[in-house]
C-alpha cells in the first residue's frame, strides 16, 4: 500500500492531538493516510500501554486511517541513532509517503524535540539507495518523501503554514477523546496531569479557532517547515 501522507509520532495520541484535523480533512478527499507510533506511551502516568492500544486502534477507525503501524521504542528513553532510524526507514520505504508529519521541532516532552530529529534523519536517508533495507525478505526501494512538516504540540511555536480544518474539528475532538484514559474525566479518580485538566482539553479546540481566526477561516492546524513552502500561484493562498 502506497500513502500519501504518513504522520508519525513519539506517542500515540501525539498525531491526533496535533494533525488529525488535516488527516481527516484529506481522507474525505480520497488520500490514502496513515500513522506510525514510535513507542507505545508505557510511561504515561494514566493507563497502560495496552489500554493506549486499544485507544489508538479506536481513534484510527474514527479518523478512517488506512494504516496503524508501532514500532515499540522505549517511552523517554529511545535515541537517534542507527537502529532507531532504520526501523523508521523501512516504514517509510513499505509505505512511500508523498509527506511525512512529525513531531515539534522543541516542546515540553523530551521525547516530541527526540521524535521530531529522528523522523527527519530517517526521512533523508531513506532516500540513500546504498542503505539496504529489507521486508518479508525483500530488498526496500529507497525513497524520501517530498516533504517533512512538522505539527505544533504543547508549546505555542510560531507555524510556517496554516492548513484550514474547518468541518473536521469534531472529528478530531473524537479521536482525540478516544484516548480516554489520558484526558479529562471528573470522575477519574487518577493522578492529575497537564494532559488531564479541562482547560488543556479546551485549549485543543480553541488554538484551532485562533489560528483559523488569524487565516479567515473557522478552524486551522499550523505546522513548521524544514524547507520552503512553495505554491504554484499567488492565487493558491486564501
Amino acid at each position: 500500500m502506497k500513502l500519501d501522507i504518513l504522520a508519525i509520532g513519539a506517542h500515540p495520541d501525539d498525531v491526533e492531538l496535533s494533525c488529525a484535523g488535516v488527516l481527516a480533512k484529506e481522507i474525505s478527499r480520497g488520500k490514502k493516510c496513515g500513522v506510525l507510533d514510535l513507542t507505545r506511551g508505557e510511561l504515561g502516568t494514566r493507563g497502560s500501554a495496552e489500554i493506549r492500544d486499544q485507544e489508538a486502534a479506536a481513534a484510527a477507525a474514527i479518523l478512517g486511517l488506512s494504516v496503524r503501524e508501532n514500532i515499540g521504542l522505549a517511552d523517554g528513553f529511545f535515541v537517534n541513532d542507527k537502529e532507531s532510524q532504520l526501523r523508521i526507514i523501512e516504514i517509510i520505504r513499505k509505505y512511500k509517503p508523498e509527506i511525512v508529519l512529525c513531531n515539534a521541532i522543541d516542546d515540553r516532552h523530551i521525547d516530541h524535540g527526540k521524535g521530531s530529529k529522528l523522523t527527519s534523519d530517517a526521512c533523508f536517508l531513506s532516500g540513500l539507495k546504498k542503505i539496504e533495507t529489507h521486508k518479508d525478505g525483500q530488498l526496500q526501494e529507497a525513497w524520501r518523501p517530498k516533504h517533512v512538516y512538522h505539527y505544533i504540540q504543547w508549546k505555542n511555536l510560531k507555524p510556517d503554514i496554516v492548513v484550514d480544518i474547518t468541518g473536521f474539528i469534531d472529528i478530531k475532538m473524537q479521536s482525540v477523546m478516544a484516548y480516554g484514559s489520558q484526558f479529562y474525566d471528573p470522575k477519574a479518580g487518577e493522578d492529575n496531569t497537564p494532559i488531564s485538566s479541562k482547560n488543556f482539553q479546551e485549549s485543543i479546540r480553541y488554538r484551532a479557532q485562533d489560528l483559523g481566526r488569524l487565516i479567515g477561516t473557522e478552524y486551522a492546524e499550523g505546522f513548521t517547515v524544514e524547507r520552503y513552502a512553495a505554491v504554484d500561484s499567488i492565487f493558491d493562498l486564501i
